[in-house]
This record gives structure tokens, sequence and C-alpha cells, in this order.
């Protein structure tokens, strides 16, 4: 038996006018995923509960059988895993964007333009850090960058008392005024925030992009603070040998928290412009080489949702539907049997732009087995057939061993 879960970052989604009435994956045409529906298991699941913040930490934990209730401290911490940091149980880590800001003089007036400075690319952003770090790097703090605009701070004997600290996305378009951290032990983080727009306003890499006609990466954005948390291994929970594919780090991070074979990928942004085909044929390896069970992560309909872009979280669902999901099936058609496991892990709505917990559809597909499933895999079908997993952690061990 292999196992496959193909999790479309925040795919899930509300009707929309411009879509008819349609939710995106309603809209999207998606013959794969809608062949399977047929014969498959679909309900909903609600991944994130209520006294918890819906971010892809606790859903992608959750959607895994590991609790956030138990396992959960922070996404940080699995970033800094993916990028190589041993953390000390000392150490407070934090998520550190690369943003655009608007221009006025005072950094308090301003407002944040790009959560994501234009999803810039790696190796501008890897400059973009070295020269912050450079610049604040001591015994106390230490920058580490990442993937694209997302890297982290280390904290040495950090403290997490620092009041609230807003995830960039939450406040795109507003005025950071509203959202300045304003606990004493956060006025060191705020300083750096302040002076790094000084540093990178000038940098020549931002002047590149700015003649290119692209968002400049202008500042640094501190949120997330937590410390690190063991996780229990996947072969020991499961029985099953697991790889992790996906471009971003918090994922990866996971995938190296639980003991899985983590893929990397060459082409991977995150975005709608990924190597979609390439991680597929990745999936396809790892079951060829004798893993039992492997993670597709996808995050491009989730970062469609931040943006607003409606006609791309359409086409990313569609371009997963053809070049993951497809070449995916196939493969797998030679072995004997075979489960696989579609769903996003929460709803990032597009008139919303920020990730929501309400419960999210899912789809178990087995081979060998059939179900009464649904004509199409959308929430409204999945809701329909009244099968509903109230405790998100349980959808694993639904899919594997039920």
């Amino acid at each position: 038996m292999k196992y496959v879960v193909l999790l479309c970052d925040g795919m899930a989604d509300y009707p929309l006018e411009e879509l008819g009435g349609k939710t995106p994956m309603g809209a999207s045409v998606t013959p794969n995923m809608d062949k399977i529906a047929k014969k498959s298991k679909v309900g909903l699941v609600k991944t994130v509960a209520d006294n918890l913040k819906p971010g892809s930490d606790v859903a992608n934990l959750s959607v895994l059988g590991y609790d956030p209730q138990i396992y959960y401290s922070g996404r940080s911490p699995l970033e800094a895993g993916s990028i190589g940091i041993d953390m000390k149980p000392t150490d407070v880590s934090f998520r550190c964007n690369l943003v655009t800001l608007s221009d006025e003089p005072d950094y308090k007036d301003k407002t944040i333009l790009d959560y994501c400075a234009g999803d810039i690319s790696t190796e501008e952003a890897a400059e973009l850090i070295k020269y912050i770090a450079q610049n604040f790097d001591n015994d106390e703090f230490k920058y580490y960058n990442g993937v694209s605009y997302r890297h982290c701070l280390i904290w040495n004997n950090g403290t997490l008392d620092v009041g609230t600290l807003t995830p960039p996305h939450d406040i795109t378009g507003k005025k950071i005024k509203d959202y300045i951290p304003t606990h004493p032990n956060a006025a060191k983080l705020y300083d750096m925030m302040v002076r790094s727009y000084d540093l990178l306003k000038d940098h020549p890499i931002n002047k590149a992009r700015i003649e290119r006609g692209l968002a400049p990466a202008n500042s640094i954005w501190l949120w997330g603070e937590v410390v690190r948390k063991e996780l229990a291994p996947f072969t020991e929970k499961y029985g099953l040998k697991g790889s992790m594919i996906s471009a971003v780090d918090l994922l990866k991070g996971i995938g190296k928290f639980s003991g899985m074979n983590v893929v990397n990928v060459p082409g991977v942004t995150g975005y709608i412009d990924t190597n979609f085909d390439g991680k597929a044929q990745a999936a396809i390896d790892e079951l060829k080489n004798g893993q039992d069970f492997v993670y597709v992560h996808m995050e491009a309909p989730d970062e469609c949702g931040h943006r607003n872009e409606i006609e791309n979280k359409k086409r990313s669902i569609e371009i997963i539907d053809e070049k993951v999901l497809g070449p995916i099936l196939e493969a797998l058609d030679e072995y004997d049997d075979y489960k696989i496991m579609i769903l996003p892990d929460h709803p990032t709505p597009l008139a919303l732009r920020t990730h929501t917990n309400d419960p999210v559809p899912f789809l178990i597909y087995q081979k060998n087995k059939e179900f009464d499933g649904v004509d199409e895999f959308t929430e409204e079908t999945a809701k329909s057939t009244g099968l509903f997993i109230e405790n998100g952690p349980e959808i694993m061990n639904y899919f594997i061993k039920d």
C-alpha cells in the first residue's frame, strides 16, 4: 500500500461574484480530482480548533496527525530547523519577512504594501539578509536566510513575553502605526525593523528591482515568536516511511523534526510559477525508492489568496490537478493498492486575504475500494455528504488506518 497526501495550501474559499457565485475550487476545471471524487470518501475536517490561530503551521501539523494543542509552539522553530539551525532550549526564534513599505519619512506612518516584497527571489533575498546580519548580528541576535521572503531571527536567551507581533500578510495595505509592538521587551525588535528600512531602501539589489518595475524589499518585519518543541517520529506514529515535498521552510521543518525524508526540488518557489512537474516527479521517485508515504505540499493557492489574485488562484488549482495530481495518479496505478488524500490545510479566502479556521473539504480515494462520492470536489459537495471530522488531528489516522 502506498499513501499520498496532496495538500493544496489555502485552496478552500468563499463564493465570489467574479466567479459567478462559485469558489475557486468550484470554478476551476479539475478533471482528475472530479474523476476520483466520484468514488471517494468526501467530507469536511476542522483542521484548526477555535482556540488556535489558523496558520499553516497549526493546520499542517493537524493534518499530519500532530495535535497542535500538544506539539505546537510556533512556526519559526520549524523554519529554523529546515534552514539547519540547531536551536537551544533558551533560544527564541522569529519569522523575519522581507516586506515592501511605503516611503513616508516616519516609519510608523508607512503602509505595508506587500508582505512578500514582490515574491523576491531567494538569491536576492540572501544578499539582503546577509547585509542585515552584518549590521545587526551580535551575541544576542542572529539572522539566517531562508527561501524567498521568508527568513529567521534567533534571539539567544530571549523571551516570548513581547506583546503582539502581527503577521504582515494580515495587515497588507494598512498603516504600521496601529501594529507597532509596544511591549518593553519588544523594543529591540522594533528598533531593528525601523533601522532596517534605512539600510535596505538604497541597497543595490532594491535599486535594480525598482528599475525593473519590481517591488523593493525595503524592510524586515519580525513576528511569530516561539521556542522549539519536539515531534514524535512519523514512522513510530504510523509505521510508515514518509517523505515531505515542499518549497516552504515551514513544511520542510515539520518533515525534518518528524523524521521524514525532506526532498529538495529545484525551481520551487511556493507560487504559481513553481516547478509543478518537478514536485510530481519527486513524489513518484520517493515511492519508487521505497517510501510508503509522501506529503506533497502546494503553496500556490494560499499565496494567490493572500494577494487577492482571483484568476491565479483558480488557475493554480487547475495546474495542480493537471501537472501534479495527473502524473501521480498515473504512476500510482502500478501498485497493487494505494490511497490518496487531497485537501487544503485551511481556507485563505480571497475576500479576506488571510486564513480562517473554517472546516475544509477532504477527499480520500483508494484504488481497490469504491465509495458513494460526489460529482465534483468542492467545498459545497464536501459539506453535502454529512461526513465531518471535528478533531483535525484524527484525519491522518482516518486516512491511513480506516
